[in-house]
């Protein structure tokens, strides 16, 4: 007995997982996931297509359970679960997703909105004519048989395909480390950009474009990068903008109603998604001026219809739900396709001439066959219509005979050894019989009627309608081009069959920036000791009592198109818009304003309106002394944070005090600053000059070592007291010095 050592295989983990990952990733890409360049399908819809046809599901023919043809098609060539199966028989149905479905489905089998088919147990389908295109002449052995996977039975490797199907009906499909997206064309354009190639081999892809300009999607739309296109079509990849086709109608109460009558591709069998995105940004106010939606889609088409409140911009709106919605979107374009089993990114070009290549090959070979069965329906013509000349020497040879095989024998080889004639010249005539085996065949099962005098003239006929069928098929398979008019006649009628005007419009359209509309009202801005911040209406304020007002150390009164600014010892200033600030009722407790800007831990020591600070002036004081007058307009900015001033190493803002135009024009007013020492200096605020927000500032103060500035202010000559740390103290006794002086000791009022 050998040892169970000798029996282990030893392998690299590495190297087995690569290989093994290696196999499957090709088994998905080649057997499941991608199509065909040849007949634009992938297995499972191939194999779909061709149980159905065994079943005899012609659309002549009545509807079949979908339950048989999965329960087929499962057991016979694909055994990969039947819900995978049913979904890709539903997909071949819908009509807004395939430009020619190839499924004629009986039932529920989905919607547009997103319904999803009923259970197989309840649909019934039978092939469409479209895939009659693909099926047709399965019989003349023009493709390759293999065997299935358990080797019991025989499938197609790819279907005769006599229209361009994967351009006309494009696919999609993820594999492993890569995808497919190939968006549907126009029937008659896909099939005239063939014929221009058949034309013209060495027709460019701008050429090309004049017959086949962009995709055509069953649910129509707009492509509003039509100028795109171009590196799309010469490089197999690009991004294809869709957008819902609208139309403005007059609605009640001297309202307008935008109403959607076409949307895009990638929203097909997903429209109530589009809906109810819609209906979301009416209900959270994202677009104010939407009063109502509707969907009133029906058999009839798409209907979606937003009603829009009176006097709106309607460009404006447009623009916002083309931005912000799915009635704009990108469909990610790739012509991904297996070719000789190996995945490769087509262009326009190079996927057309596969096409033209394989109709080549599927044409000789019919033109092969019709040749071979016509040289063999002639041989047989021939032979009875030879018979017939001689039918009484036939008739004496059969009464004679003891067997079929032995007048058979004769017939072929004039063999008429024991076989009785009534006379010897009929035994020397028939030893001159040389008919063919298939020829005696024929006249073995030879009926009597056919000795008709008009049925021996149809014979005559159809010797003369084969002998010049025999001699086109010849001529078509001896030359190029009459194989290619050949080709082109039957693209031709199958334009005819399938035709569909262009559903797609083609535009260079951009979506310009939406504007708001915002109705502009004043709000008051609440701030309390811990940081929490809320903004309330005029109505709400007023109500409330001056004592409940008292909890709150800042109350700033502002336009709810405003910026609050919020500046911070550490030398930042922050800007926070009114619309960000939570609309609350006066009981609510807000949220903290560390969460409306990036504060973290820094101090803040004015909280004011833009509006405010655009129209004064600040006067910046420093923890070490110094002193400036800025602009508002300084602080002019979109950013959400800047820095206000400047500072040195262990500096901070002390203080910040709005000044308006009145209080600069006056120049009287008196800086007065305290320090921690209890020294005090007043002096002109004319002597602060105007600097710019990046400066240090200029000396207010001569401070003694270890102390530093901890209050500063601007007065009016009627302010008498100004209060520090609950103490109040005496302006007037500030004695006014040069500023930069030494201070001297505060007065208490």
């Amino acid at each position: 007995m050998k040892k169970i050592t000798d029996q282990i295989i030893q392998l690299d983990y590495s190297e087995e997982m690569k290989n093994s990952f290696r196999d499957y990733a090709m088994s998905v890409i080649i057997a499941r996931a991608l199509p065909d360049v040849r007949d634009g399908l992938k297995p499972v819809q191939r194999r779909i297509l061709y149980s159905m046809m065994e079943l005899g599901l012609d659309p002549a023919k009545p509807h079949r359970k979908s339950a048989r043809i999965v329960g087929d098609t499962m057991g016979k060539y694909h055994p990969h679960g039947d819900s995978s199966i049913y979904e890709a028989l539903v997909r071949m149905t819908e009509d807004f997703t395939l430009s020619v479905p190839l499924v004629d489905g009986h039932g529920n089998f989905g919607s547009i909105d997103g319904d999803g088919a009923a259970a197989m147990r309840y649909t019934e389908a039978r092939l469409s004519p479209g895939a009659m295109a693909l099926l047709d002449h399965l019989e003349k052995g023009l493709i390759e048989f293999v065997p299935n996977f358990d080797d019991s039975e025989k499938e197609p490797s790819v279907l005769p395909a006599m229209i361009p199907n994967l351009l006309i009906n494009g696919t999609t499909g993820i594999a492993v480390g890569m995808a497919t997206n190939i968006p549907p064309h126009n029937p008659d354009e896909v099939i005239d950009g063939v014929i221009a190639y058949i034309d013209n081999p060495n027709i460019t892809v701008a050429q090309l474009m004049k017959h086949v300009p962009a995709p055509d999607f069953p649910t129509g739309g707009i492509i509003v990068n039509q100028d795109d296109m171009r590196a799309f079509y010469e490089t197999g990849e690009g991004k294809i903008k869709i957008r819902s086709k609208v139309t403005i109608e007059n609605g009640d109460n001297g309202r307008k109603n935008i109403v959607i009558t076409e949307i895009p591709y990638t929203v097909a069998g997903n429209k109530t998604k589009l809906v109810e995105s819609l209906a979301s940004l009416m209900k959270d106010k994202v677009f104010d001026e939407i009063f109502d939606i509707r969907d009133e889609s029906s058999k009839e088409g798409i209907r979606i219809v937003i009603e829009v409140k009176k006097d709106r911009d309607l460009d404006n709106l447009l623009n916002g739900l083309y931005k912000k919605t799915v009635m704009e979107d990108t469909y990610s374009a790739n012509l991904l396709a297996v070719k000789d089993q190996q995945p490769i990114v087509f262009n326009l070009k190079t996927i057309i001439e596969e096409f033209i290549n394989f109709q080549v090959e599927l044409y000789t070979k019919e033109y092969q066959y019709n040749l071979d069965k016509a040289q063999k329906r002639l041989e047989i013509v021939g032979g009875l219509i030879k018979a017939t000349d001689v039918i009484d020497l036939i008739i004496e040879i059969l009464r004679g005979s003891t067997s079929l095989k032995q007048a058979k024998a004769c017939l072929m080889e004039g063999n008429t050894e024991g076989i009785k004639f009534k006379s010897d010249q009929s035994k020397k005539e028939a030893a001159k019989l040389d008919f063919t085996e298939r020829q005696a065949d024929a006249i073995l099962s030879m009926q009597l009627s056919k000795l008709i005098g008009l049925e021996i003239l149809k014979l005559h006929d159809e010797n003369t309608s084969l002998q010049a069928s025999i001699e086109e098929y010849k001529k078509i398979l001896g030359d190029t081009k009459e194989l290619f008019k050949v080709i082109k006649a039957r693209l031709r009628e199958y334009k005819k069959r399938f035709h569909t005007p262009r559903r797609t419009e083609l535009a260079n359209l951009t979506v310009t920036e939406y504007v708001e509309e915002v109705k502009i009202e004043d709000i008051y801005i609440l701030i309390d000791r811990f940081g929490y911040i809320k903004s309330v209406d005029t109505t709400s304020y007023t109500r409330v009592s001056e004592d409940n007002l008292k909890e709150f150390v800042t109350i700033i009164q502002m336009k709810n198109t405003d910026r609050l600014c919020v500046f911070t010892a550490e030398g930042n200033m922050y800007q926070v818009k009114a619309e960000a600030i939570p609309k609350c009722k006066m009981k609510d407790k807000g949220t903290l304003i560390h969460t409306l800007c990036k504060l973290d831990k820094e101090n803040v020591i004015l909280y004011t309106s833009f509006e405010q600070l655009f129209e004064s002036q600040l006067l910046f004081t420093t923890r070490k002394g110094f002193i400036k007058q800025v602009s508002g307009v300084e602080f002019e900015t979109n950013r959400s944070q800047i820095n206000a001033t400047k500072l040195e190493d262990g500096d901070e803002i002390i203080a910040i005090n709005l000044l308006t135009a009145g209080d600069i024009l006056a120049g009287n007013h008196k800086v007065i600053i305290l320090t921690e020492k209890g020294l005090s200096l007043g002096f002109p605020l004319s002597e602060v000059s105007e600097l710019k927000k990046t400066s240090r500032g200029v000396k207010a103060i001569t401070l003694e070592k270890n102390d530093t500035v901890c209050y500063a202010t601007a007065l009016s000559p009627t302010e008498e007291t100004f209060e520090y740390n609950g103490k109040t103290f005496n302006a007037k006794k500030v004695r006014n010095r040069r500023r930069g002086d030494k201070g001297q000791k505060a007065t208490l009022s």
